[in-house]
């Protein structure tokens, strides 16, 4: 685990956004599992200037997003597939046969479909740098607390914590929906890398639960401490429960020393 700890979120966006594009120029057909959110507003903006000025080639990336809202049209305004559409794949070259999003409008079978999400992973070689983001109550994805750690894609019923936070960004009467289709915890950390941002002091409790309390169900992002590979970039106030802090710093710098490539 590699914890790189920036100022504020400016500096998180532009950290992200380098190791994003390193990834891409060492394997231009980076299978990219990508996040929504807040969070992810001024890491995309980013990506798409580095394509804009010509020095990012999104045409051979294949997409996997994390989690869609159960009931929402892909045209609904606060859908994540219009997040995407907005912020990110209406700007880039990502060809849209390589962009995969749960559909949200589903009806029936939930457990055919989530099988077949966790199938089209599979067919395009398995994820080789997921994104994720964090909730305050520490899931990732949509994986509230008491998910399992083995959990695959699949139907969840949204917290209450979680649907507080995202009735915000609903209309005046307007009901935020209660569940999701979600990758599962078992599912993200089979992604080859795993980077996660965290800003603001609101996530700061998640994020010390996470990297230095005890693997629980939770709190779903404490899993990943069990991955080889996974890269938190927080900024001060995302940072300001962690007691190691200085700890963190040094072995960055040394990183940067002995392996630099882990930072490009």
């Amino acid at each position: 685990m590699l914890l790189i700890l920036k100022r504020d979120n400016e500096e998180v966006n532009k950290q992200a956004a380098q190791l994003i594009a390193s990834a891409i120029k060492k394997k231009p057909s980076l299978t990219l599992g990508l996040a929504t959110g807040n969070t992810m507003v001024g890491l995309y903006q980013h990506l798409v200037r580095l394509h804009q000025a010509g020095s990012l080639d999104f045409s051979k990336v294949v997409t996997f997003n994390l989690d869609e809202y159960l009931g929402l049209s892909a045209s609904h305004p606060q859908s994540f597939r219009h997040f995407m559409h907005e912020h990110f794949f209406g700007h880039v070259n990502v060809p849209p046969h390589s962009i995969h999003i749960p559909d949200g409008s589903i009806r029936g079978d939930y457990d055919q479909y989530c099988a077949s999400y966790e199938q089209s992973i599979r067919a395009a070689g398995g994820i080789d740098l997921q994104l994720l983001g964090i909730g305050r109550n520490g899931h990732i994805g949509f994986n509230e607390p008491t998910s399992s750690l083995a959990s695959r894609t699949r139907l969840k019923v949204l917290s209450r914590e979680t649907l507080d936070d995202n009735g915000k960004s609903f209309g005046p009467g307007e009901e935020s929906p209660r569940c999701a289709i979600t990758m599962g915890i078992g599912t993200i950390l089979e992604a080859r890398k795993i980077l996660l941002l965290a800003t603001g002091a609101s996530k700061a409790a998640a994020a010390a639960k996470s990297i230095e309390g005890p693997i629980t169900c939770a709190v779903s992002a404490s899993a990943l401490q069990l991955h080889p590979d996974v890269t938190f970039v927080l900024d001060e106030p995302a940072a300001s429960q962690l007691t190691q802090r200085d700890y963190y710093n040094r072995v960055v710098e040394m990183t940067a020393r002995l392996t630099p490539d882990r930072l490009s």
